[in-house]
């Protein structure tokens, strides 16, 4: 599907049809709607009687086995945890019998799994189509193997690579690829669309987006807005913060939610210490920021957000949960001795 701020997006794809390079990279900020762009261009690409634009038809037999899944020329590559419900047989080294929790990373035989696909011939006799995303999940033994098939790429195989993280891909992987930039939709396209969808509240939840729409959506439906909302409030609380108490509290919430919030806090602390006069992602709490960054200075700030970004290379599995808020909180804290 194509979402309404995505026209423009998509002329500029459909005008790289006549020349089709045989790896397209997709990148751009998260939640703007890169992966959904991506399987819609395959589609588009595989139908056997697209519209004028160059948008699939949705009638043909190509568009029916494709919105099924089980177009034979196009496969998705993506993280195990990715698949809603998905149940996993095996145990940490692979093997049968217990039950595995969902990887968040794109595995070695899924990678194997693909190379194997895309070595015989096509069964429409036309295009095959790639997809993976988000590019970033690859670790580097499945990365490196994926490059060897970039590197001398099937014939009528198209590669569409989706990521958030341009700067987690490999650069011998950039360098194989046509890169295209995904823009970011207006406040205006951006909001209407988080009003039709019933969202309450669309100018604050897409603020603390950081102008991301599909995040917005996402985060007004979760379960967990209340407590981020709640943590919203205590580190608004300053020197007075309670750093253990907000930890037990938080526990249950995915540390990569908690590392994110305090993130975009501190870069609204950070806007107004350094003499800016608006906040990009809490302009609700201007009173609580205005008062943290009074009892602060940037050169601490600046020390404390590098610190998160190290602890975010670790997000995904932390030793415990835990223990990493109570540090983070902890070291919050200090900023305001």
């Amino acid at each position: 599907m194509l979402y309404p701020w995505q026209r423009e997006d998509w002329q500029r794809l459909t005008a790289l049809r006549e020349r089709l390079p045989h790896a397209l990279l997709l990148h751009g900020q998260q939640g703007i709607g890169k992966r959904d762009l991506a399987l819609h261009f395959a589609q588009g690409l595989l139908c056997e009687s697209p519209l004028a634009d160059g948008q699939p038809c949705n009638t043909c037999g190509a568009c029916h086995w494709f919105s099924q899944g089980n177009h034979p020329d196009f496969t998705v590559v993506r993280p195990e945890a990715l698949d809603a419900g998905a149940e996993v047989e095996g145990d940490a080294d692979g093997g049968g019998g217990k039950k595995r929790a969902p990887s968040k990373f794109i595995r070695m035989e899924q990678v194997r799994a693909l190379i194997e696909a895309v070595g015989v011939g096509t069964h429409r006799a036309g295009l095959r189509m790639v997809v993976v995303y988000p590019l970033d999940a690859l670790q580097t033994e499945g990365a490196n193997a994926l490059l060897k098939t970039l590197e001398e790429p099937p014939p009528s195989t198209v590669f569409l690579l989706v990521t958030d993280r341009l700067d987690r891909v490999l650069p011998t992987i950039l360098s194989r690829c046509r890169q295209f930039s995904v823009e970011r939709p207006t406040p205006v396209d951006a909001l209407a669309w988080l009003r039709s969808q019933g969202v309450a509240d669309a100018e604050a939840q897409l603020a603390l987006a950081g102008g991301s729409p599909l995040t917005a959506l996402h985060a007004a439906e979760a379960e967990e807005q209340p407590l981020q909302r709640w943590l919203v409030g205590q580190l608004g609380a300053g020197a007075a913060f309670d750093a253990l108490a907000a930890a037990e509290q938080l526990q249950k919430l995915p540390v990569p939610a908690v590392l994110g919030i305090l993130q975009r806090w501190t870069y609204d602390l950070l806007a107004l210490c350094l003499g800016g006069s608006a906040v990009r992602y809490f302009p609700k709490e201007m009173a609580a920021l205005g008062r943290c960054a009074g009892a602060t200075d940037a050169h601490r700030l600046q020390a404390f957000a590098a610190r998160l970004v190290s602890h975010r290379r670790n997000e995904n599995h932390p030793l415990a949960a835990r223990l990493v808020m109570e540090s983070v909180f902890l070291d919050y804290r200090q900023l305001f001795r």
